[in-house]
This record gives structure tokens, C-alpha cells and sequence, in this order.
């Protein structure tokens, strides 16, 4: 048997996330058929992560074992013969029998999309979050500082978890401006549910002026979700990279 790894884009709106439903189309269930019509093989494909309904990816890593002869870096063009237009394998290569696309990642980069302008988008609504009001982009960059370092996030974790302890270590987290976009990114040694469309809500607060930039710091002590601010939408996040 070999372990094939795959480094996958991915446009998320037309998807109910990456795992796999029974009553709803994932980015995990094309990849499985793809696969099938390839090598003939049901193999399910596993993830690095859990993304959401909406949430795109240009980094997702994958891995799956299978008997095909198929030369490793092969499957990249073989496996897009296969795949919708709104899924892409970007590479593929042989990797270590224990390599686990999820167990074996070290950490994450996520980035989120703004686009802060009065009027919406018609082409960026399923790849941005249109936010109209002005914000205090100098409070958002002051706020994003709050989470840098080994922390406890557990007021930056939605309901519905599984999740067996709220520390996380985050590496980076900054604001950038480009014209009418603002972009957040940060890198981490892993990710709560939710938990970045939580901070990017609640510094978009913090920029309306709902809270100080303190708040975040408040949030992370007292470890309340309830004292902070919105969960921002899925459509302006993405899964940069996955680092092993």
C-alpha cells in the first residue's frame, strides 16, 4: 500500500464544507470519486481539517492509501481529469506510511477577506465579506496583537465542539490594507471551531466601535464567548497552508 499526499484548492461555496455528509455535497465526497474513477479503489481521503459550509481553501492537505501504480506526482493531473471545476489538486507525492494529512500537521495559516466599501460586490459576494460601515483599521491592528502567544481560547469557541482543551499556541496575527480590502492573517499550532471567523467578528466590532480593543484580552481571562463579538461569516475565510 502507499500513502498519497495532496495538496488541494478548493472554492467552498458550493460546498457543505469538507467532510463528508450524507445528505449534503462536500469537497471530501468529490475527491472519494474522483479517486474511485481513477484507481477503481473506495478510499476516503483524509483531511487536515474540518473546514465550513463556504469555506474556501488554497492549501488543504489530504492524504490516502491505495494499491495504484500510478507514479505519485501523476495524480495531480490525473485526479483534475476527474474533479468539478471548483476543485483542483495542486500537487501529489508519495508520502511515509504514517503521515496523517490531520495528526501529523503542525500548524495552520488562515486568511480572511474583507471588503470595506459602501456599496456590495457582484463578483466577490461568495469570496469576501462585504462590510459597508467605516472601521477603525488601527483598532483592528491593535486588537489582532491580543491573540499572539500560548493562550486559552476558549471564549473564541463556538457551541457544538469536540474539542478536549482550549489551548492554542498562535505564531502570528496581522491586518493588512489594500485599497477597499482588508486582509487578516494568522498562523497557529492549530484552530478551535470557529474560532478565527470569532476573532475576525469581534475585531470588525472593535472597529465599528462596539468594543475597545481590550476586549480581546478581557475575553481571553474571563473565557466567556458571550462577551465578545460576532462570528463573522464563512465566505471571506480560506485555508492557506498546512505546515508538517
Amino acid at each position: 500500500m502507499r500513502n498519497i499526499k495532496l495538496v488541494i484548492e478548493y472554492d467552498g461555496s458550493g460546498y457543505h464544507g469538507w467532510q463528508y455528509q450524507k445528505n449534503a455535497l462536500s469537497v471530501q465526497e468529490v475527491l472519494s470519486k474522483a479517486i474511485k474513477k481513477l484507481t477503481g479503489e473506495d478510499v476516503m481521503p483524509v483531511g487536515a481539517g474540518r473546514t465550513d459550509a463556504g469555506v474556501h481553501a488554497c492549501g488543504q492537505v489530504a492524504n490516502f492509501v491505495t494499491n495504484s501504480t500510478i507514479p505519485a506526482e501523476k495524480f495531480t493531473p490525473a485526479l483534475n481529469a476527474y474533479l468539478p471545476d471548483n476543485v483542483a489538486v495542486i500537487s501529489s507525492e508519495e508520502a511515509d506510511a504514517g503521515f496523517h494529512a490531520r495528526f501529523s500537521a503542525k500548524g495552520k495559516h488562515y486568511r480572511y477577506v474583507i471588503i470595506n466599501r459602501p456599496q456590495k460586490s457582484a463578483l466577490l459576494s461568495k469570496k469576501a465579506w462585504h462590510v459597508p460601515e467605516r472601521l477603525d483599521f488601527e483598532a483592528m491592528v491593535k486588537a489582532s496583537g491580543y491573540f499572539i502567544g500560548h493562550k486559552c481560547f476558549k471564549a473564541f469557541c463556538a457551541a457544538g465542539h469536540n474539542a478536549k482543551t482550549f489551548d492554542r499556541t498562535v505564531f502570528y496575527s496581522q491586518w493588512q490594507k489594500n485599497g477597499q480590502f482588508l486582509i487578516y492573517d494568522i498562523k497557529g499550532d492549530g484552530f478551535l471551531y470557529n474560532m478565527v471567523r470569532i476573532m475576525v467578528g469581534t475585531m470588525v466590532d472593535i472597529g465599528k466601535g462596539r468594543f475597545e480593543p481590550e476586549i480581546i484580552e478581557q475575553a481571553l481571562d474571563n473565557q466567556q464567548r458571550n462577551s465578545i463579538g460576532m462570528t463573522a461569516p464563512p465566505q471571506g475565510l480560506y485555508l492557506m497552508e498546512v505546515f508538517y
